[in-house]
């Protein structure tokens, strides 16, 4: 790391790491991986993990690989290993040339499991699922061995080949390992490491194969084949451990890779359960893995979040190994901060009100300056089209007001942005009452600078009606009522929480005709707004599509006191 890069923050990993370069552990190599399994998309969680491994690695100088582990496939496809590969590298890292499926070592798996039955350390098991569960124990009580386990390596050989050749029904038969089956941690009782799966077309084997390797057994194997020094994963995997040290001392792999565990990110009002969010894009509850109320990466950024938003999230959560649930202010709070920094500036009218400027002349169009980003001359300025009929927002207007309004009232002046100081001077109404369009008066001496003496109240954002671009703007809230949905006492399912206005859409509003030009998933400042952005998908019936991505500041925080 050269002097003028920022320092990375210390944690529990990297001080480890640092004892390992100065005892010239692992020929002073770090060779770190992201392991997903391909069974859904990433989330907010992965992020976390990501930055992990990729920032370990780069700021050692090492390597990190992307694995698959594509050991399941009757829940994995490769639209899954499609979307992880497009956010990994969203977020800004890069593999190179190691991308990798566990797949690719499905026979040196095989191999390995051969190697374990000839050294009488595994067995083939007639039990069935249940039966193996209840075999099993529990945690006060031992388990009991199958009355399988006392095979010969022989008979346990030809069966497993037996096994491999497709010649029994899926269920029928699984190969454990023989380990303790009176073990205090019950990971080490005798675990599965093989079971059968016909009538799948895995996405990188297809049929070639109809016995799969467990989890735990080819996560380890992986990495010591991958030459990993540090494996990098949660907190869950902290009681498997034991197990992924006996597979790899007891195959005697040249590679034996050290195991660190950290906790996993909760984050509140909403779940990283992967099994949850399958189930709320399953169940219709959400539009979509990409959906921008969830906190997959693809939901993320299509509600405008940026990489380095998220990058700096991790590193203010930091690298523990205590749980804990992370403030989603915290996370709005790194991407409005990092919007504030980027993003252009715009006008858009979410409740707009006409207003007819009758002095000013019909056929009139004026280009007015206006600042791209009124903190940032580098990003220059662009020119905003003024016409008789303009559209303001209903919010910044009342009939009647007091002193503290500072918008506009009837009688009363206020500024359009960037533009002239306008009066109220008549309210047209519909015959309910509703107020539909203000008759104004403009003060063509007042663009710039006010006069000397001259005082107005506020200012507000505006489109000219002529030339403002129709759109539906999505605004979205939390996805949950309550912090922690999936750990509510009160016994009921986590779906119970959702919240019913997590997406208020508006339609009939406008933005200026300078978004015309403006790419899906570009992000901008609304004036007076929030943070938004172009919606992947552009158009809907002819119309932009707009989603919000955070409010100017917490709102949130705001509503949670008073209730």
């Amino acid at each position: 790391m050269s002097d003028t890069e920022k320092p990375a923050p210390s944690n529990f990993i990297r001080n480890i790491i640092d004892a390992d370069f100065a005892s010239n552990k692992n020929e002073g190599r770090v060779h770190t991986r992201f392991p997903p399994e391909p069974n859904g998309y990433l989330h907010i969680g992965h992020a976390k993990s990501i930055c992990l491994n990729f920032g370990v690695a780069q700021d050692y100088k090492g390597l990190c690989n992307l694995r698959f582990d594509d050991t399941n496939p009757h829940k994995e496809n490769i639209e899954y290993v499609t979307a992880i590969k497009e956010d990994v590298q969203w977020l800004g890292f890069d593999w190179e040339d190691r991308l990798f499926f566990s797949s690719d070592y499905f026979q040196q798996l095989h191999d390995y499991a051969v190697a374990l039955i000839k050294k009488g350390k595994a067995y083939v098991c007639e039990l069935s699922a249940e039966e193996i569960r209840e075999y099993r124990g529990t945690l006060t009580e031992p388990g009991k061995a199958s009355p399988n386990r006392d095979r010969s390596v022989e008979e346990n050989l030809e069966l497993f080949e037996q096994m491999r050749a497709g010649k029994f029904p899926d269920g029928s038969k699984v190969l454990r390992t023989k380990i303790d089956m009176a073990s205090p941690n019950m990971n080490l009782r005798d675990p599965a490491i093989y079971r059968i799966r016909h009538g799948v077309v895995h996405h990188q084997t297809g049929e070639e194969w109809c016995i799969y390797p467990m989890y735990d057994f080819t996560h380890c194997l992986s990495d010591a084949i991958e030459g990993i020094t540090h494996s990098l994963c949660t907190l869950e995997f902290e009681d498997h451990r034991p197990l992924y040290d006996w597979f790899l001392d007891t195959l005697e792999t040249p590679q034996h890779p050290q195991q660190i565990e950290f906790s996993r990110l909760s984050l509140q009002y909403t779940v990283t359960s992967k099994r949850k969010l399958t189930q709320l894009v399953e169940n219709g509850y959400v539009h979509g893995w990409d959906d921008p109320r969830l906190p997959t990466i693809a939901g993320l950024r299509r509600r405008g979040y940026t990489p380095t938003a998220l990058r700096t999230f991790c590193e203010r959560i930091g690298i523990t190994k205590a749980d804990n649930t992370v403030e989603m202010a915290l996370l709005e709070s790194c991407i409005r901060e990092d919007l504030d920094k980027n993003a252009m500036r715009r006008m858009a009218v979410l409740h707009p009100l006409k207003v007819i400027i009758e002095n000013y002349p019909e056929d009139k169009v004026e280009l007015l300056d206006a600042a791209n980003h009124p903190k940032d001359e580098s990003k220059g300025s662009r020119k905003v089209p003024l016409s008789r009929e303009v559209y303001i927002d209903t919010n910044d207007f009342r009939e009647e007001a007091s002193r503290k309004f500072k918008r506009l009232v009837s009688g009363g002046e206020v500024r359009l942005r960037n533009a002239y100081v306008i009066r109220c001077n008549e309210i047209i109404k519909d015959e309910h009452g509703e107020i539909i369009e203000l008759r104004c008066s403009y003060d063509p001496d007042t663009l710039g600078a006010n006069p000397e003496g001259r005082k107005v109240k506020g200012v507000i954002h505006w489109v000219s009606a002529q030339h403002a671009l129709p759109a539906e703007i999505r605004l979205y809230d939390r996805l949950f009522t309550h912090p922690t949905p999936d750990a509510a006492k009160e016994d009921k399912e986590f779906t119970a929480y959702l919240n019913p206005n997590s997406l208020h859409t508006l339609t009939n509003c406008y933005v200026e005709s300078n978004l015309a030009e403006a790419a899906p998933g570009e992000q901008f400042q609304f004036e007076r707004e929030g943070y938004f952005c172009l919606d992947t998908g552009g158009l809907s019936e002819g119309v932009l599509v707009y989603n919000r991505t955070v409010g100017l500041r917490d709102s949130w925080a705001k509503i949670e006191q008073k209730s």
